[in-house]
Protein backbone atom coordinates (compact mmCIF):
# COMPACT_ATOMS: atom_id res chain seq x y z
CA UNK A 1 0.00 0.00 0.00
CA UNK A 2 1.43 3.37 -1.02
CA UNK A 3 1.85 5.99 1.64
CA UNK A 4 1.15 9.64 1.04
CA UNK A 5 3.80 12.03 2.29
CA UNK A 6 2.93 15.69 2.48
CA UNK A 7 5.46 17.83 0.66
CA UNK A 8 5.54 21.38 2.10
CA UNK A 9 7.03 22.64 -1.20
CA UNK A 10 4.25 21.09 -3.30
CA UNK A 11 2.58 24.44 -4.01
CA UNK A 12 5.87 25.88 -5.23
CA UNK A 13 6.33 22.93 -7.62
CA UNK A 14 3.12 23.68 -9.48
CA UNK A 15 3.39 25.71 -12.68
CA UNK A 16 2.65 29.43 -12.23
CA UNK A 17 -0.92 30.63 -12.57
CA UNK A 18 -1.67 32.92 -15.51
CA UNK A 19 -4.86 34.95 -15.56
CA UNK A 20 -6.56 35.41 -18.93
CA UNK A 21 -9.40 37.94 -18.69
CA UNK A 22 -10.17 37.96 -22.41
CA UNK A 23 -8.24 35.63 -24.71
CA UNK A 24 -5.93 37.28 -27.24
CA UNK A 25 -5.84 35.59 -30.68
CA UNK A 26 -2.35 34.18 -30.02
CA UNK A 27 -3.63 32.46 -26.88
CA UNK A 28 -6.60 30.98 -28.69
CA UNK A 29 -4.37 29.63 -31.47
CA UNK A 30 -1.68 28.19 -29.18
CA UNK A 31 -3.63 27.45 -26.02
CA UNK A 32 -2.34 23.88 -25.80
CA UNK A 33 1.26 25.19 -25.67
CA UNK A 34 0.43 27.58 -22.82
CA UNK A 35 -1.51 24.94 -20.89
CA UNK A 36 1.48 22.61 -20.84
CA UNK A 37 3.66 25.10 -18.94
CA UNK A 38 1.19 27.21 -16.95
CA UNK A 39 -2.00 26.82 -14.97
CA UNK A 40 -4.36 28.97 -17.00
CA UNK A 41 -7.20 30.77 -15.20
CA UNK A 42 -9.81 31.57 -17.85
CA UNK A 43 -11.91 34.30 -16.27
CA UNK A 44 -13.86 34.70 -19.52
CA UNK A 45 -15.18 31.11 -19.26
CA UNK A 46 -16.16 31.32 -15.61
CA UNK A 47 -19.83 31.62 -14.59
CA UNK A 48 -18.59 33.89 -11.79
CA UNK A 49 -18.45 37.63 -12.25
CA UNK A 50 -14.93 39.01 -12.68
CA UNK A 51 -15.04 40.37 -9.11
CA UNK A 52 -15.96 36.98 -7.63
CA UNK A 53 -13.48 35.20 -9.87
CA UNK A 54 -10.69 37.49 -8.68
CA UNK A 55 -11.78 37.12 -5.05
CA UNK A 56 -11.28 33.35 -5.41
CA UNK A 57 -8.08 33.25 -7.48
CA UNK A 58 -6.28 36.62 -7.32
CA UNK A 59 -3.92 35.66 -4.51
CA UNK A 60 -2.02 33.13 -6.64
CA UNK A 61 -1.90 34.83 -10.05
CA UNK A 62 1.69 35.45 -11.13
CA UNK A 63 1.06 36.70 -14.67
CA UNK A 64 -1.74 38.27 -16.72
CA UNK A 65 -2.06 37.60 -20.44
CA UNK A 66 -4.18 40.20 -22.22
CA UNK A 67 -4.97 41.77 -25.56
CA UNK A 68 -4.84 45.44 -26.44
CA UNK A 69 -8.57 45.80 -25.82
CA UNK A 70 -8.39 44.54 -22.21
CA UNK A 71 -7.81 47.35 -19.69
CA UNK A 72 -5.27 46.50 -17.00
CA UNK A 73 -6.16 49.13 -14.43
CA UNK A 74 -4.55 50.11 -11.14
CA UNK A 75 -7.56 48.59 -9.34
CA UNK A 76 -7.02 45.24 -11.07
CA UNK A 77 -3.27 45.31 -10.40
CA UNK A 78 -3.84 46.03 -6.69
CA UNK A 79 -6.16 43.02 -6.47
CA UNK A 80 -3.40 40.67 -7.69
CA UNK A 81 -0.84 40.62 -4.83
CA UNK A 82 1.42 37.93 -6.38
CA UNK A 83 1.46 39.45 -9.87
CA UNK A 84 4.92 39.72 -11.43
CA UNK A 85 4.24 40.08 -15.15
CA UNK A 86 1.67 41.54 -17.57
CA UNK A 87 1.96 40.32 -21.17
CA UNK A 88 -0.03 41.75 -24.06
CA UNK A 89 -0.19 40.46 -27.63
CA UNK A 90 -0.49 44.00 -28.97
CA UNK A 91 2.28 46.42 -29.88
CA UNK A 92 0.76 49.16 -27.77
CA UNK A 93 0.61 49.23 -24.00
CA UNK A 94 -1.78 52.15 -23.51
CA UNK A 95 -4.34 49.73 -22.02
CA UNK A 96 -1.98 48.96 -19.11
CA UNK A 97 -1.53 51.27 -16.12
CA UNK A 98 2.26 51.56 -16.38
CA UNK A 99 2.76 53.88 -13.36
CA UNK A 100 0.99 51.33 -11.14
CA UNK A 101 3.07 48.50 -12.65
CA UNK A 102 6.25 50.47 -11.89
CA UNK A 103 5.06 51.19 -8.35
CA UNK A 104 4.40 47.49 -7.72
CA UNK A 105 7.50 46.36 -9.65
CA UNK A 106 5.43 44.39 -12.15
CA UNK A 107 7.18 43.71 -15.46
CA UNK A 108 5.32 44.48 -18.70
CA UNK A 109 5.96 42.82 -22.06
CA UNK A 110 4.33 43.43 -25.43
CA UNK A 111 4.66 42.24 -29.02
CA UNK A 112 6.91 45.18 -29.89
CA UNK A 113 7.52 45.55 -33.59
CA UNK A 114 7.10 41.86 -34.38
CA UNK A 115 4.08 42.52 -36.62
CA UNK A 116 5.28 45.79 -38.21
CA UNK A 117 6.48 44.36 -41.54
CA UNK A 118 3.40 42.17 -41.87
CA UNK A 119 1.11 45.12 -41.19
CA UNK A 120 2.96 47.24 -43.76
CA UNK A 121 2.73 44.47 -46.37
CA UNK A 122 -0.97 44.03 -45.66
CA UNK A 123 -1.60 47.80 -45.93
CA UNK A 124 0.10 47.95 -49.34
CA UNK A 125 -1.91 44.92 -50.45
CA UNK A 126 -5.15 46.55 -49.35
CA UNK A 127 -4.20 49.77 -51.12
CA UNK A 128 -3.63 47.90 -54.40
CA UNK A 129 -6.87 45.96 -53.89
CA UNK A 130 -8.91 49.14 -53.41
CA UNK A 131 -7.31 51.13 -56.23
CA UNK A 132 -7.43 48.27 -58.75
CA UNK A 133 -10.79 46.97 -57.39
CA UNK A 134 -9.55 43.37 -57.24
CA UNK A 135 -11.96 42.16 -54.53
CA UNK A 136 -14.90 43.98 -56.13
CA UNK A 137 -14.13 42.40 -59.50
CA UNK A 138 -13.86 38.97 -57.88
CA UNK A 139 -17.30 39.36 -56.25
CA UNK A 140 -18.73 40.57 -59.58
CA UNK A 141 -17.47 37.48 -61.41
CA UNK A 142 -18.44 34.98 -58.70
CA UNK A 143 -22.00 36.33 -58.63
CA UNK A 144 -22.26 36.16 -62.46
CA UNK A 145 -23.29 39.82 -62.51
CA UNK A 146 -21.96 40.44 -66.04
CA UNK A 147 -25.15 38.87 -67.42
CA UNK A 148 -27.34 41.56 -65.81
CA UNK A 149 -24.93 44.46 -65.32
CA UNK A 150 -22.65 44.16 -68.35
CA UNK A 151 -18.89 44.47 -68.18
CA UNK A 152 -17.17 45.26 -64.91
CA UNK A 153 -15.92 48.86 -64.92
CA UNK A 154 -12.18 49.12 -65.31
CA UNK A 155 -10.16 50.15 -62.30
CA UNK A 156 -8.00 53.23 -62.14
CA UNK A 157 -4.24 53.20 -62.35
CA UNK A 158 -2.08 54.39 -59.50
CA UNK A 159 -0.27 57.60 -60.31
CA UNK A 160 1.46 58.03 -57.00
CA UNK A 161 5.01 57.26 -56.02
CA UNK A 162 5.41 55.31 -52.82
CA UNK A 163 8.63 55.85 -50.91
CA UNK A 164 9.85 53.33 -48.38
CA UNK A 165 12.66 53.78 -45.91
CA UNK A 166 14.73 50.60 -45.72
Amino acid sequence: MAQYHHNPNQEQELPPQVLVLSPPPAFTAFQHNFSAKFRILKAYESPLSTDLFLANYAHSVRAVLCSGRTPITADLLRRLPSLQLVVTDSTGINNIDLPECRRQRISVANAGSVFSKDVADFAVGLLIDVIRRISAADRFVRRHLWSTHGDFPLASKTNCILQFDP
